[in-house]
């Protein structure tokens, strides 16, 4: 379920304010963030951000096209090995 029109986008607010200082500061470094959750708004276009998935930081770079999007989308929990069985490539047989 969506989050409603009236409350506004939920951004962690120990996040937003490191955002801010570092918009006066006018420095560039990366933000390591544990809030997954929080959603992606304009003020964080052109940050990296290191969001953390539970075992390690993933550097993001943040462009306009996340806008929207919460940070957990951009970083991965679960490590995909491959589906169950060892069959060659693909699941079509030819037959003589």
């Amino acid at each position: 379920m969506a989050r409603s029109l009236k409350k506004g986008p939920y951004i962690d607010t120990k996040l937003a304010k490191k955002v801010a200082a570092m918009e006066r500061s006018g420095s560039k470094r990366v933000i390591r963030t544990w809030s997954r959750r929080s959603m992606i708004t304009p003020e964080l276009v052109g940050h990296t951000l290191a969001i953390y998935n539970g075992k390690k930081f993933f550097p993001v770079y943040i462009t306009e096209n996340m806008v929207g999007h919460k940070l957990g989308e951009f970083s991965p929990t679960r490590t995909f090995r491959s589906h169950a069985g060892g069959g060659g490539g693909g699941g079509v047989v030819a037959r003589r």
